[in-house]
């Protein structure tokens, strides 16, 4: 059953429990599939080199990514195979026409793993072409505190729990807003045998023609 949409006042939307059990099963056997294609890796901060935290692989036609040299980017292949990046399963982009308020499809799907000492600093989703689109973000396993604040990195903040099988979307007024996790609740979800949550990022990357 699903619940009502939450409208963040910088015009983020949380909507909670969208994805049933069964769905967010078949989606993680989808994402098994992705990362025996493109397996997860370690990325790095540009300059500094750091390691982040996370671990990370993509689907479809392009791929985030980044390391020392070149920094954030988008690319057709995997930077430690080489090889190009595995489809978007039908599923996620399914759910990106239901709730996206935006025709063309996703061209990228970022596959973040964090484990439960993982944790994401306040960014922005600036390295798209086409900043009309919205950016969907899907939640499996471990909860974890989301916080999202304005397009200026010193605004407020505000912070809610993300479970398993929620969704944000940072479209509109929030496309460019600072997001980030604080930090993971272990041992809230048995959807991943391991524990650990996963979060699945959508993009366009590309105007349309």
């Amino acid at each position: 059953m699903k619940t009502m949409i939450q409208v963040l006042p910088n015009g983020v939307r949380h909507i909670p429990g969208h994805l049933d059990h069964a769905a967010q099963e078949a989606l993680v056997e989808d994402i098994r599939e992705i990362v025996q294609a493109a397996p997860l890796y370690s990325p790095v901060m540009p300059r500094t080199g750091k390691e982040m935290s996370v671990r990370m692989t993509n689907c479809g036609p392009l791929g985030w990514v980044t390391d020392k040299e070149r920094g954030y980017r988008y690319q057709p292949t995997h930077p430690v195979t080489g090889e190009p990046w595995p489809p978007i399963p039908d599923a996620l982009l399914r759910l990106w026409q239901e709730v996206a308020g935006y025709p063309p499809p996703p061209e990228a799907c970022l596959v973040n793993f964090y484990t439960d000492a993982a944790k994401m600093g306040l960014h922005q989703d600036r390295d798209e072409l086409d900043l009309a689109a919205p950016v969907l973000s899907v939640s499996l396993g471990d909860d974890c505190l989301f916080r999202v604040g304005q397009t200026s990195r010193d605004g407020q903040t505000k912070s809610f729990r993300l479970r398993s099988g929620d969704l944000v979307v940072l479209g509109g007024e929030g496309r460019l807003a600072f997001h980030g996790v604080d930090r993971i609740y272990p041992a809230t979800s048995t959807l991943l045998k391991n524990g650990g949550r996963i979060n699945l990022t959508l993009r366009r990357v590309t105007r349309p023609a």
